[in-house]
């Protein structure tokens, strides 16, 4: 945790549950990456967290943005990115929304589908289309499946395809899961994507780009290898499967850039016993805002208050009435045996999927609030903006 945000967290004492963004940290990720990557251009994953000051923090240090829907678009446009720095990532849309964003000046589009080519050729002629391909996503704590991307060979015809439609063949992408924990995962994508510069190869056609996607993984409870060990396995695949020169690289991180500036405060509801457990009941669970501890695939570390007394197990549990609103019963928690109702815990490196992925109101809870601190306007008190 930040010491801005211990700071704001200790004179605001805001309600709870909320969540406290770094910008300042928001834009040391960015840098960090850049640095270690420095070939690739970066598009943030809006959808990791879209608050308008976050993407107005990294639309000022000059990054692109990865968006899936025409309100993300509208949200970049909004806080002043040039829709030429937008890459509307999603596979997984209708031809209102292609137009929406081709109206908007938004020139990039992913494809994996016959469909989906025939949408983007009809409605935002002329544009660049990159296809996305289907990789193995084993090491990902969140993996997609086979909801997306498709065949190096199905990727070389769809790309002919479309320059046949009068879209311009731009390249291809892949993405091997989200907190991918195995760095030759990248190596896997770069070697389909060689698979279809060969085939295109054959007609004449180049590959100029390829976007690797994002799944970089950040520390929650458990270690990650480090940022480099990827950049190192992406530039060893490259130079195995593109001997004669790689295409221009692009990357499209969301968690890494802004998952360890957040920090999600929450208030203990009440501590019960159950058939010998001692259940911790929060006034966040899965629906808002910590989806991700869905079958206790994110483990995120919990701070909770100093105390000298001993620590016991417990199980984690959310607020709400659905019976499926339990964050961890199987991961191992230790906290205070002196919690209480009313005692706060934090919960670190929250900045991505967890303000997103509140509910709307389930139960009548409201959405999860977000707050900034770092450099702003206002630096009288070093905030930049309120909740949201």
């Amino acid at each position: 945790m930040s010491e801005r945000i211990r700071a704001f967290l200790d004179l605001q004492a805001p309600p709870t549950p909320c969540l406290v963004m770094d910008l300042d940290e928001v834009r040391a990720a960015y840098r960090r990456l850049r640095a270690v990557l420095p070939e690739a251009r970066v598009y943030y994953a809006v959808k990791a967290n879209p608050d308008p000051r976050v993407v107005a923090a990294l639309a000022g240090l000059g990054a692109g943005f990865d968006v899936a829907s025409p309100a993300e678009v509208a949200l970049c446009l909004a806080g002043g990115v040039a829709p030429e720095s937008i890459s509307y990532g999603s596979t997984v849309k209708k031809r209102s929304d292609v137009a929406y964003a081709s109206g908007a000046g938004v020139r990039l589009f992913a494809v994996d589908s016959p469909a989906d080519l025939d949408n983007i050729a009809a409605a935002a002629p002329g544009c660049q289309v990159y296809c996305r391909l289907f990789v193995p996503d084993d090491g990902a704590r969140t993996p997609f499946g086979r909801k997306f991307g498709c065949s190096p060979a199905e990727a070389a015809g769809l790309l002919h395809a479309a320059g046949r439609l009068g879209l311009t063949p731009y390249g291809v992408s892949f993405h091997v899961g989200s907190q991918q924990l195995d760095p030759a995962a990248f190596a896997r994508g770069v070697a389909a994507a060689a698979q279809v510069a060969a085939q295109l190869a054959v007609h004449g056609m180049p590959v100029p780009v390829l976007n690797l996607g994002g799944g970089f993984p950040v520390r929650y409870a458990a270690p990650v290898p480090p940022l480099a060990a990827y950049a190192s396995a992406i530039r060893e695949a490259l130079r195995r499967h593109f001997p004669h020169g790689a295409p221009s690289l692009a990357v499209e991180p969301g968690r890494l850039l802004v998952a360890e500036a957040g920090v999600l405060r929450t208030e203990v509801v009440l501590v019960a016993d159950r058939d010998g457990r001692r259940w911790v009941y929060l006034d966040v669970g899965r629906y808002g805002g910590l989806a991700e501890t869905e079958n206790e695939a994110i483990a995120y570390r919990i701070v909770g208050p100093s105390t000298s007394g001993a620590d016991g197990p417990v199980v984690l549990a959310g607020p709400t009435c659905d019976g499926d609103d339990v964050l961890y019963q199987r991961t191992p928690y230790h906290l205070p045996l002196s919690l209480r109702g009313g005692d706060t815990l934090d919960i670190l490196a929250a900045g991505a999927y967890t303000a997103s992925y509140a509910s709307v109101a389930f139960n009548g809870f409201p959405p999860l609030p977000t707050y900034c601190v770092g450099e702003s306007t206002s630096h009288r008190t070093g905030l930049a903006g309120s909740g949201s």
